[in-house]
């Protein structure tokens, strides 16, 4: 904040948010500003009668809230006039805060919405409801008002009892409020470039590898029908067989390889990550033998559930105690035979065209929906010899520590721009800078992070 001027004249605050406030502003609880009130449902909420796809008010979830930004512009339900007779109606340009989920993040509302009582609102807010929006948005406000390490937890005493720092001059409170638009668009567009490269690498990264696993890495290599429609061409010395015909699928317990006292590692669902396995638990085998899926080190797993198959969670078991492991019912098992290396079957499993295809082959309903053992046995797949399988993994695993160096940088990036972001706010509601005379320059003046290019 050093190029912002302060104000000539501090006093204490006595409020450990505020610390040092300037000496004309005003320190105030929230509740003398406006009553604070909670929001109201209609029960059972899960009842249609209270909805209605044409309805006037849009029915505000926590989920609604978390996923906007300063102004909530839409929702996925509607309120029927009866289940809005039952909630609390907000018109737009009203703010209203979280108090359960995402707790104390703050909305202003675009469109016309009833909040339930994971909300408050302020009904009769005396000044800007932007700049209590924010206020809120500062992050500090909150301090002192959970013991460490709980959850926050808020609702209308201890909303109402805040105390924010006021300048006198209504003026210069809409000051505050113009420059903060204008500096967090800024802001907000440098992350949003940042978020466009991240994804641009991620798909670049992908590329490579769907190249890498299909085509080869010599580009003058002669090439032939595969006899598949979606793969095309592929080198003319590459085999083109099917899952099943190089690798076991769910291989069976091996008795031999252990004994029921022995320990193993055990590998709930949420420990498996794309390229990644935590092996971090152990258990006896005998606590795991029945009703879990089996493996063991260099084994192939691979999550068939939605949403952890779109998400690629798929890695190579390294690490295992005793060698072996045991696991969800939830993950396929893959142990390749001599014809194909595990590495390179791992990135053939993570093209984007077996992904979609295999999404698009699930069975099931809802959010537990399962590929096929049939559709993964039976998946056609070209390989090459393995001399060129291990250049191949050795080119793709430098490409992945090149693209996901540029992805951490970008990612870094973000997150120093938001902290920037909330550090301007913070310091331009409690008066650290001084933003009376503040005018809207023709240019942005904000430094751009350097990008990764892709």
């Amino acid at each position: 904040m050093a190029k912002y001027k302060a104000y000539p004249e501090y006093k204490d605050s006595g409020v450990e948010w505020l610390e040092r406030v300037p000496r004309e502003w005003d320190v105030i609880n929230i509740k003398y500003l406006s009553q604070v009130k909670r929001g109201a449902s209609p029960r059972p909420i899960d009842d249609p009668k209270f909805f209605d796809d044409d309805g006037d008010y849009a029915w505000v979830r926590i989920a609604d809230v978390t996923a906007s930004d300063t102004y909530l512009l839409e929702t996925t339900q509607k309120m029927s006039a009866l289940g809005s007779s039952l909630s609390v109606k907000l018109e737009p340009n009203k703010l209203f805060l979280s108090i359960a989920g995402t707790v104390g993040k703050p909305c202003i509302t675009a469109i016309k919405s009833c909040i339930h009582d994971g909300f408050v609102y302020f009904p009769y807010l005396r000044i800007p409801n932007k700049f209590l929006f924010y206020v809120f948005a500062g992050e500090q406000a909150y301090k002192g008002l959970g013991k460490m390490g709980t959850q926050l937890n808020l609702n209308t005493d201890t909303v109402g009892g805040i105390k924010v720092a006021l300048p006198s001059n209504n003026d210069f409170i809409t000051n505050i409020v113009n420059f903060l638009d204008h500096e967090t668009a800024k802001i907000d567009n440098l992350i949003e470039k940042q978020q466009q490269l991240i994804e641009l690498l991620k798909e670049k990264c992908q590329a490579v590898i769907s190249h890498a696993v299909t085509k080869g890495l010599n580009p003058d290599v002669p090439m032939k029908n595969s006899g598949v429609e979606w793969l095309g061409d592929i080198p003319s010395h590459w085999l083109c067989t099917k899952i099943k015909h190089i690798a076991l699928l769910t291989p069976k317990k091996s008795s031999v390889n252990f004994k029921n006292n022995d320990e193993c590692t055990f590998i709930p669902m949420e420990k498996l990550k794309r390229n990644s396995l935590v092996t971090d638990e152990s258990k006896l085998i005998r606590d795991v033998i029945s009703g879990y899926t089996y493996f063991e080190d260099d084994d192939l797993l691979l999550a068939k559930v939605t949403p952890c198959f779109e998400n690629k969670n798929i890695a190579v078991a390294k690490g295992l105690v005793n060698s072996i492991g045991f696991g969800s019912t939830e993950i396929y098992v893959l142990r390749p035979t001599e014809k194909i290396r595990v590495n390179y079957l791992l990135y053939r499993l993570q093209e984007d065209n077996f992904i979609r295809a295999a999404t698009a082959a699930m069975t099931g309903a809802g959010g537990l929906r399962r590929v096929p053992s049939d559709f993964l046995l039976n998946y056609p797949i070209a390989i090459p010899p393995k001399p060129e399988m291990d250049a191949i993994v050795a080119y793709l695993n430098a490409q992945e520590v090149h693209y996901d160096l540029m992805e951490k940088n970008a990612t870094q990036a973000v997150q120093l721009l938001q902290e920037r972001r909330t550090a301007l706010i913070s310091a331009a509601v409690t008066g650290k800078i001084d933003v009376r005379d503040w005018v809207a320059p023709d240019t942005q003046d904000i430094e751009e992070p350097e990008e990764a290019t892709a």
